[in-house]
């Protein structure tokens, strides 16, 4: 496994991890994240969640472990929208509340879509490279042109899915001031993957955009805590 550093602007350094090294170091993560996950099902006493919790892990390897990785057949999408957005929210919300109100699985949804954007921007900036090996992913399959659509597509969807947690009954609509950050981020970057003039994001110009991608959802994540929160002071 290869890993590219810049260490001056005009110089990149490489460094290679042997691919031993790699697969201690993602064993090691599986077990501690397996413990952590045994105290908080021993916790909330739902030890049926260890089923999930094998799922999530065995999703994890197979992404692109095994004879035929589904991440590189189109289906990375699905599986990071699953557990990075349903089961990572409405799970989050179910060990605390033992319930899961329809308000979760929309957090839920628009969290796993925003990570799905940010698989997206990978992907289409690695078509030309993934082509060639033989790596099948959504993007691949898709072409740039429907991608980039795509990933406007779920950023769209995410940020509605904003509006509609703005304005239930659990939340003050003045909490819409609090998903502007994540709506403007998510603008701007629909913009340099639609654009087809020299701001048109590409090649390594869609770095950034996969950087911005991710603070867009640390910035719908952070609107969403916030509005539930001071919503539950004022009642």
């Amino acid at each position: 496994m290869r890993i590219y550093l810049p260490a001056t602007p005009a110089d990149v350094a490489l460094y290679v991890l042997s691919g031993r090294v790699v697969h201690a170091v993602a064993l090691t993560c599986f077990g501690l994240a397996a413990l952590v996950g045994l105290v908080i099902i021993a916790w909330c006493g739902q030890w049926w969640l260890i089923a999930v919790g094998v799922g999530a892990l065995l999703a994890a390897w197979f992404y692109t472990g095994g004879r035929h990785p589904y991440g590189y057949m189109g289906l990375g999408e699905v599986f990071v929208f699953i557990f990075f957005g349903l089961v990572a929210t409405a799970g989050t919300v179910y060990i605390q509340s033992g319930t899961v109100p329809w308000q979760a699985w929309v957090a839920g949804s628009a969290v796993g879509l925003i990570a799905c954007a940010i698989l997206m921007a990978n992907n289409i900036r690695d078509i030309p490279t993934d082509a060639v090996t033989g790596k099948r992913t959504l993007a691949v399959r898709l072409g740039d042109t429907w991608a980039r659509r795509v990933y406007v597509l779920m950023l769209a969807v995410a940020m509605g899915c904003g509006v509609v947690l703005a304005f239930t009954p659990s939340t003050h609509q003045a909490s819409l001031l609090l998903y502007l950050p994540a709506f403007a981020i998510a603008t701007r970057n629909s913009w340099r993957m639609l654009s087809r003039g020299p701001s048109r994001a590409q090649g390594r110009a869609l770095i950034p955009v996969l950087k911005t991608t991710g603070i867009t959802e640390l910035a719908f994540a952070l609107a969403v805590l916030v509005s539930f929160w001071a919503s539950s002071l004022l009642v």
